[in-house]
């Protein structure tokens, strides 16, 4: 009975010692119990039952504050990555913002057109760097100041799709980008990673206003016809 309660099984142990304790009220009567070893069975088995209860919940004890620990790591390396992410989004930020900010300092404030147009494309450029995120490199950077300078509309949209990608897969992925970016002829261009799970790693949507005269004339709104599509795979076709 005494190894039963240790192998967690403390119920049919104090069954057992039960039926022992009946059987030898039965058989020799109460004087027997401590004679014959009843009383000695009975508290091996308490014991037994203290000290796997004591080493179960001592064991409940350390997985929780196992798993307290890990959710403490985990919360710190997101607040690290957080910080670290802030840092060189600030970074990034300064480096654009900086030579406009002198500029419009050294001005006065009284830009001329082109300036303010520029100043359009900077605030674009750092909501780049907030929605963006690993959509954006140097390439990537260029070829969008150019296009929207040419007056295309281009929108970076990076919802987490392309953050297990290695460094030469995603460096692959945003040089077809650029690519596509320098390329377009399109008035407004939308980028946006695909979820997780996907063949696909960015989708590239380019699309061009078509102006209809008998549209225009009835009151209707341009249409849009799509002038680039674009697929860019998560995995090179050589592998």
């Amino acid at each position: 009975m005494t190894i039963t309660a240790t192998r967690l099984r403390p119920g049919f142990a104090w069954a057992g010692i039960i039926f022992l304790v009946v059987q030898t009220l039965f058989w020799s009567g109460p004087g027997a119990l401590g004679t014959i070893g009843v009383i000695g069975s009975a508290s091996w088995v308490g014991v037994a039952h203290i000290i796997t209860n004591t080493l179960a919940k001592a064991a409940r004890d350390s997985e929780r504050f196992a798993h307290a620990e890990r959710e403490a790591t985990e919360w710190q390396a997101a607040q690290e990555a957080h910080l670290n992410e802030r840092q060189f989004r600030l970074g990034q930020t300064s480096v654009m913002a900086l030579p406009m900010l002198r500029t419009i300092r050294s001005s006065n404030g009284e830009l001329t057109d082109a300036q303010r147009a520029e100043c359009l494309h900077m605030e674009a450029a750092i909501r780049d760097e907030i929605r963006g995120r690993k959509l954006l490199n140097d390439g990537v950077r260029e070829q969008v100041m150019l296009a929207r300078r040419r007056g295309t509309i281009v929108t970076l949209l990076d919802e987490g799709g392309i953050d297990d990608l290695s460094d030469a897969e995603l460096d692959r992925v945003l040089g077809r980008l650029a690519l596509a970016l320098r390329d377009t002829t399109a008035d407004r261009v939308i980028a946006r990673t695909v979820p997780e799970g996907s063949e696909v790693a960015v989708t590239v949507v380019g699309l061009r206003t078509v102006d209809d005269e008998e549209v225009t004339l009835l009151g209707g709104e341009p249409d849009d016809e799509v002038e680039l599509w674009l697929e860019i795979p998560r995995a090179s076709a050589s592998s």
